[in-house]
């Protein structure tokens, strides 16, 4: 097996082949949304399921998707072997997450027991297939291979369309409903699929290659690569400082800025930004190398989004800067730690193959690698509502409350605690990163 070292031959590499490949962002990410965010407003609110048994379905549900992540990665492996490549596969499950959506929101049951199983069932088969498709996209990506900027290019595409798909959902889900927000999803997923199937393909195996086998020793390769596990720390570090505030921006914008109504004014701002400055990063990229160009990311959203702890009631002008000034910083989190993650197992791939009386790998590893970081990710999610909530609860904080004293405890865990987590991400990247010379 060759390593990752760029695109078939003759194959479309200018925007128009970016573009194919990229384009499949944008509809995932109008499942993102409305599964993490509205999904459980419309089964509380709207179909009167009780919040408490509700909470252990989606928790539950997430749960099994995280740890079916691994598993998937090694599925787009092996269909990155194959010269017929993983296309065929991703169509199939893009159909059971358009239909997922669907079922999961209109249940066709009545009850309270009967629509929980429902919802468990459909959700669970949902993120599943929105998982498939995800991790084979990404490890698709990582494995063109090239250079940082390339490699960056590469993850621009494909993020700075899902943060397209992210600005449209936000607005259909919230203003047009369910409905139309399902609808929209299906009829991009087409399109994107359609041009998926002609963006370019990485290297592969012959078709009359053996059948790959997989073993344990592939599931958990990943985590005896240091390299990634000095990654995936920075990473986690990192994404739990980005998950605290996406878990308490209702809070503070409700109870602290008393700005309830303007808040898809705030996220549209902030996920503008963040689109405008995936080009400003990839010229970054450029000047410093991707690593560097992270940690300076960090550093700017300290900068960015620390003065968010002297806001008080009314003062939406000022939070909208700092939600646009803030979202600059995101293209850096979107586009640089895929970036580094591609050149890992670039790297691990050529140290493989070169190592005295190692054989080569049988199949590419940009998907068990992708499936252990999308694991993380979600992990970050998880880790985010498990640290600030309890925190809040102790601290006295409940939602709508007026006590000064719960309000400061909100804005500091709001503002200070991702801060924090910066600084700490930054920190270890250079003591686990920058000294170890790696880029």
């Amino acid at each position: 097996m060759e390593a990752s070292s760029g695109p078939q031959s003759g194959q479309l590499t200018g925007w128009r082949g970016h573009l194919r490949y990229g384009a499949l962002g944008y509809p995932l990410a109008f499942v993102a949304l409305p599964l993490y965010v509205i999904l459980p407003a419309h089964y509380g609110d709207t179909l009167g399921v009780p919040l408490a048994a509700l909470g252990f379905v989606l928790l539950a549900s997430r749960l099994l998707d995280a740890l079916a992540d691994p598993l998937l990665g090694l599925w787009a492996d092996s269909r990155l072997a194959r010269a017929s490549g993983p296309w065929a596969g991703m169509a199939v499950a893009a159909v059971v997450l358009a239909a997922g959506v669907w079922a999961v929101f209109f249940p066709p049951v009545e009850g309270t027991g009967p629509r929980l199983v429902w919802c468990a069932l459909t959700l669970t088969l949902t993120y599943w297939a929105y998982s498939a498709c995800a991790i084979a996209h990404q490890a698709w990506g990582a494995r063109m291979g090239g250079d940082a900027p390339a490699r960056a290019r590469w993850v621009a595409w494909r993020e700075g369309l899902a943060l397209a798909g992210v600005l449209t959902a936000n607005g259909i889900a919230t203003t047009l409903g369910p409905a139309v927000m399902a609808a929209t999803l299906s009829v991009s997923l087409v399109v994107a699929l359609a041009l998926l199937r002609r963006a370019p393909r990485p290297p592969c195996q012959p078709e009359s290659a053996p059948t790959p086998g997989f073993t344990w020793a592939d599931w958990l390769s990943p985590l005896h690569n240091p390299e990634f596990r000095r990654l995936l720390g920075i990473f986690l570090l990192n994404g739990i400082a980005n998950a605290v505030p996406a878990t308490l921006v209702m809070f503070y914008v409700q109870d602290v800025l008393h700005q309830a109504e303007a808040l898809p004014v705030f996220l549209g701002a902030y996920f503008l930004t963040g689109a405008i400055s995936v080009p400003l990063w990839l010229r970054a990229v450029k000047r410093f190398g991707p690593s560097r160009a992270w940690v300076l990311g960090m550093a700017g959203y300290v900068l960015c989004f620390g003065p968010v702890i002297t806001l008080e009631a009314g003062d939406a002008t000022a939070y909208t800067l700092i939600c646009l000034a803030s979202g600059l910083m995101l293209g850096a989190d979107l586009t640089l730690p895929s970036t580094l993650l591609a050149g890992v197992v670039q790297r691990q791939s050529l140290a493989t193959r070169g190592a005295p009386g190692a054989s080569q790998p049988s199949v590419p590893q940009e998907g068990i690698y992708t499936g252990w970081w999308q694991l993380a990710t979600k992990l970050n999610l998880a880790l985010a509502a498990g640290l600030a909530l309890p925190a809040l609860q102790a601290w006295g904080y409940t939602p709508g409350t007026q006590s000064p004293e719960a309000l400061w405890h909100l804005t500091l865990v709001y503002g200070a605690l991702p801060c924090a987590l910066k600084l700490l991400a930054g920190l270890a990247w250079w003591r686990w990163w920058a000294r170890a010379g790696l880029e």
